[in-house]
């Protein structure tokens, strides 16, 4: 019997690693401090390239949103594999932020932000708990949905 990974997980989600974003201005997608990987803030890029966009308490549902942070969530993930070459090395999701681009009175933001914690704790089991912070801003780039960072304490 071959022993569960972040990788057989996923694809028991039916889910798959992106080729991550380029970064469009002066940053770079991770750095290591450390044993610490910090993860720059990710969109909801699907794998075209194109990006969920709109106003969460408008022309986006709470559920919609949710969809999109697990979206961001494995872009997240793909950047994590592109620096670390294997997601076994995550010894545990440590803090993540999550930035919802809501109307004024929207106040659901932890709902929001669930579809990626949701998805770092199916991929990493109880490594995947994390502290968090869920916040609404009046806008984010490109009008994008849900933005989120992450940072991750590493093996190696």
């Amino acid at each position: 019997m071959s022993a569960e990974t972040p990788y057989t997980r996923l694809k028991a989600l039916g889910l798959e690693l992106m080729t991550p974003a380029v970064p469009v201005a002066n940053y770079v997608p991770y750095v290591f401090a450390n044993g610490f990987l910090y993860l720059s803030g990710q969109g909801p890029r699907r794998a075209d390239g194109s990006q969920h966009t709109g106003k969460v308490g408008a022309e986006v549902s709470v559920e919609q949103a949710y969809e999109h942070a697990r979206l961001t969530g494995l872009n997240l993930l793909s950047v994590a594999h592109m620096a670390l070459g294997d997601l076994g090395r995550v010894r545990r999701v440590v803090k993540l932020l999550g930035m919802v681009n809501g109307v004024p009175t929207f106040g659901e933001h932890p709902k929001v932000i669930n579809g990626c914690s949701d998805l770092f704790v199916a991929v990493f089991g109880d490594a995947g708990r994390h502290a968090r912070s869920a916040v609404g801003m009046g806008s984010l780039p490109g009008n994008i949905s849900v933005e989120i960072e992450a940072i991750l304490q590493v093996d190696g």
